[in-house]
C-alpha cells in the first residue's frame, strides 16, 4: 500500500496540471466531444459554454464568503486559543492525523461547507504545531471525508420533500430509506474507519513539507491612539464590529425561532460573519484578516465560472443524456445501483454540482430504475454517493481547502487518488451486496 501510494504521489506531482489549467483542459475535452459525438457545430458549443458561464455566480459567491468568513473567524484570538487547545491532544503525527480526520469527517457529515473550512483550519493548525508532520498529508486527510453523505445532502433531501419536480413519477422517498437507512449509516461508519486506517498507514516522507509557524496567525499591530485622527479611532474601535455582529446574531436567533435551526450555506456564512465580527477587536483587524482570506479564495473566483461553462456544454449538447442512456442500456435490476454510482461519479467530474447534476441526470436514471424494477431509494443514494465520490480527485471542491492551506491540487491528489479507489470499492461493494442479498 505504501509503495502504491508513493508511486501515485510521484505521478500526480509530476503530471497533474494546476487546478486552473485542468479546468481549461476539461473545457477543451467537452467542447471536442460535443462537436464529434453530436451534431452541434463549434459555434453551438461556444454558445452553450457562454450560456452556462454565469450559472454558478451565486454559488461561487457563496463559496467565496464561506471561505472568507470562516478564515477570518479562524484568525480571531479566541479561535486560535481553542485550536491550540485541541492540538494539545495530539503530540505525534499519527495522533494529529486521527484527530483531524474524525473532527473534519463529523463536520462534513453535518454540512460539507462547515467541514471544508473546519478541516482546513484544523489541518493548518496541526501543520504549524506538530513536529515531523508532512503538511500535504494531513491536508489530504482533512479532505478525505468530503465524500460523506450526511443530513445536508441535497439529493435525498429533495426527493423526500413534497412537491419535488419528480414527485409524479417516483413519489416521495423518505430519508429513513435513504440517508438514515441502516445500510447507509453502516457504510458511513465503515468509510470513517477506512479513512483513518489508510492515512495511519502512510509514512512521513523523507522530505517533509512543513507549514511555517506563525503563517496562520494574524499579525498584531501596536497603535498609538494619541496620534490617531477621529476616523482612525473609529476604524480601530470595538463598537462598529460589535454592533454589526449583534445584528447578525439577532437575525440568526429570529430565524431559529421562526423556522427552526437548519444548516445551509447562507446560514454558515452568517454564523461565521457574526462570530468573526464579535471576536475581532475592530473593523481594521477584521479587514486585515479578510485580506489574507481573499488571497486564499482566488481559485474559487476564477475557476467556478469555468465549470459552469463546462456544465452548460454538457447539458445543452446532450452529452449527459447520451452517457446516461449508454449506461442504462447495459443495466439490469441487480447492476443498476452500481452503474448509477459509477456514472454519477464520472459525470460529476465534469459537472461538479450535486443539485445541477441531479436536475440533468437524475430524471433519466430514476425513470430507468422504475422501468427495470430497481430499488428507488438505493438508486438515489447510489447517485448521491457517486456525486461525492469523485470529488476526491476533482480540484473544484478542494479549492476552498487548498486556499486556506496554501497548497496546490498536486500536493494532495496523489494520496486522494488511492483513497478514491479504496472508497470506491467499499461503496460499490455495498450496492452489490444490497442488490444480491436485498
Amino acid at each position: 500500500m505504501q509503495a502504491v501510494t508513493n508511486f501515485s504521489v510521484r505521478i500526480v506531482q509530476r503530471y497533474l496540471p494546476s487546478a486552473f489549467v485542468l479546468a481549461i483542459l476539461l473545457t477543451a475535452i467537452v467542447f471536442l466531444l460535443g462537436v464529434t459525438l453530436t451534431d452541434h457545430s463549434p459555434m453551438d458549443m461556444a454558445n452553450y459554454w457562454g450560456g452556462g458561464f454565469s450559472k454558478l455566480f451565486k454559488f461561487g459567491m457563496q463559496m467565496t464568503l464561506v471561505l472568507l468568513t470562516g478564515y477570518v473567524l479562524a484568525l480571531t484570538p479566541v479561535v486560535q486559543t481553542l485550536l491550540t487547545g485541541m492540538t494539545k491532544h495530539a503530540s505525534t503525527p499519527k495522533q494529529a492525523m486521527v484527530l483531524t480526520i474524525v473532527v473534519s469527517f463529523v463536520c462534513y457529515y453535518l454540512n460539507w461547507g462547515f467541514g471544508m473550512v473546519t478541516g482546513a483550519i484544523l489541518a493548518r493548525e496541526m501543520g504549524a504545531r506538530i513536529k515531523g508532520l508532512h503538511f500535504p498529508l494531513i491536508v489530504a486527510a482533512a479532505y478525505g471525508g468530503e465524500l460523506v453523505r450526511g443530513p445536508s445532502s441535497s439529493i435525498p433531501l429533495v426527493i423526500a420533500t413534497p412537491g419535488h419536480f419528480m414527485e409524479d413519477s417516483i413519489g416521495i422517498v423518505p430519508v429513513t430509506e435513504t440517508l438514515y437507512s441502516s445500510w447507509n449509516i453502516a457504510l458511513t461508519l465503515a468509510l470513517l474507519v477506512l479513512l483513518i486506517i489508510f492515512f495511519l498507514l502512510q509514512k512521513q516522507p523523507e522530505k517533509i513539507v512543513t507549514l511555517r509557524v506563525g503563517d496562520e496567525r494574524q499579525d498584531e499591530e501596536v497603535l498609538d491612539k494619541a496620534s490617531m485622527s477621529p476616523s482612525d479611532r473609529l476604524e480601530n474601535s470595538r463598537w462598529p464590529t460589535l454592533l454589526l455582529g449583534l445584528i447578525a446574531a439577532a437575525f440568526l436567533v429570529g430565524q431559529v425561532i421562526d423556522k427552526g435551526f437548519s444548516i445551509n450555506l447562507n446560514t454558515i456564512i452568517v454564523i461565521f460573519l457574526a462570530l468573526g465580527l464579535l471576536l475581532h477587536k475592530s473593523p481594521a483587524a477584521y479587514l486585515h484578516a479578510a485580506e489574507k482570506a481573499v488571497n486564499a479564495a482566488r481559485g474559487i473566483i476564477v475557476q467556478f465560472p469555468l465549470y459552469a461553462g463546462i456544465a452548460g456544454m454538457m447539458t445543452s449538447a446532450g452529452l449527459v443524456t447520451q452517457f446516461s442512456e449508454a449506461i442504462i442500456s447495459i443495466a439490469t435490476p441487480t447492476s443498476f445501483p452500481l452503474l448509477t454510482f459509477l456514472s454519477a461519479g464520472i459525470v460529476n467530474f465534469f459537472i461538479p454540482s450535486g443539485g445541477g447534476q441531479w436536475a440533468i441526470q437524475g430524471p433519466i436514471m430514476m425513470q430507468a430504475a422504475a422501468a427495470i424494477g430497481a430499488d428507488p431509494a438505493q438508486t438515489i443514494m447510489a447517485f448521491a454517493w457517486g456525486d461525492g465520490w469523485t470529488n476526491q480527485i476533482q480540484p473544484f471542491w478542494a479549492l476552498p481547502l487548498l486556499g486556506v492551506a496554501g497548497l496546490s491540487a498536486r500536493d494532495i491528489m496523489g494520496y486522494l487518488l488511492i483513497w478514491l479507489v479504496i472508497a470506491g470499492v467499499a461503496i460499490s461493494g455495498t450496492f452489490v451486496a444490497l442488490s444480491v442479498f436485498g
